[in-house]
């Protein structure tokens, strides 16, 4: 299980406050903090204007790695602040992400080639997101024909199903699971990722539903998560379910998280 933490993205008023104040300690602060809570990837996300972007992109590149040595998550729809970003970097990137819209694929799949990234591929097109299986599958063969003729191995595609919200649409996780299952008979060497949060959106006490659905994502194969770290709920979750469904040998890693305090009742692992 690679987590890839998310919390270092412009999109939440408080990391786009310090990104256009170029407040280093509170981006260092939510980066050292998901480091040690077990993130595989951090999340970076400037989330500002087109304009600004790359030199705001870069900047949290260079911020966030001053302080932790993880992979860094390259978070961005702005193919000219990838291209900055990439450069930036200390360590190989994970870039978010290639799609079938026009001009995405196009844009991104070199930089993804060039520099031997590990990319996160939507299963959406011009048209949105497909409602059905089969539609989001036809998706995803079109964007594996393309990673392999771009000599990019399956086992560095991380699939995105992308769920929507069950509000308005009941069978919303349905829909995913059974993407990522028919993706993997198709592909048996691709990785799965998603956010939790839009499963839940317009609905009460969305936290009890996130939780639910981790724990099913990761029976249907989900192995790439993007959530909070700092989630202590979400990482219980997360554990548990690794451990039940035989991914973790000697439950070592549910062990060793209840011995740092990190899941159960702080007082329990004393």
């Amino acid at each position: 299980m690679k987590i890839i933490g998310e919390k270092i993205n412009g999109t939440l008023k408080l990391v786009r406050k310090a990104v256009e104040e170029k407040d280093e300690a509170f981006i260092q602060d939510l980066a050292k903090q998901q480091a040690d809570a077990g993130a595989y990837w951090l999340d970076v996300n400037a989330g500002t204007l087109p304009e600004h972007e790359p030199d705001d992109l870069v900047w949290l590149v260079r911020t966030v790695q001053e302080v932790v040595d993880l992979p860094l998550c390259l978070d961005s729809a702005n193919v000219e602040a990838l291209k900055a970003a990439v450069k930036a970097v200390k360590k190989t990137p994970l870039i978010n992400s290639i799609s079938g819209e026009s001009g995405r694929l196009e844009g991104v799949l070199p930089l993804v080639k060039d520099h031997d990234c590990e990319v996160i591929a939507l299963a959406m097109d011009g048209n949105g997101i497909p409602a059905d299986v089969e539609s989001r599958l036809a998706v995803v063969k079109s964007l594996i024909a393309e990673t392999r003729n771009a000599g990019i191995s399956d086992d560095r595609i991380y699939i995105d199903p992308l769920v929507t919200a069950l509000a308005t649409g009941i069978q919303s996780g349905q829909v995913a699971f059974k993407t990522m299952e028919a993706t993997r008979l198709e592909f048996p060497d691709v990785h799965f990722t998603m956010g939790l949060s839009n499963i839940s959106f317009g609905l009460p006490e969305r936290k009890v539903v996130n939780k639910t659905f981790l724990a099913l994502a990761i029976a249907a194969g989900l192995d790439a998560p993007i959530l909070d770290p700092l989630d202590r709920d979400l990482m219980e979750i997360l554990l548990t379910s690794e451990m039940v469904l035989g991914n973790d040998n000697y439950c070592l890693n549910y062990i060793k998280a209840f011995r740092e305090g990190k899941i159960g009742n702080k007082t329990d692992s004393k």
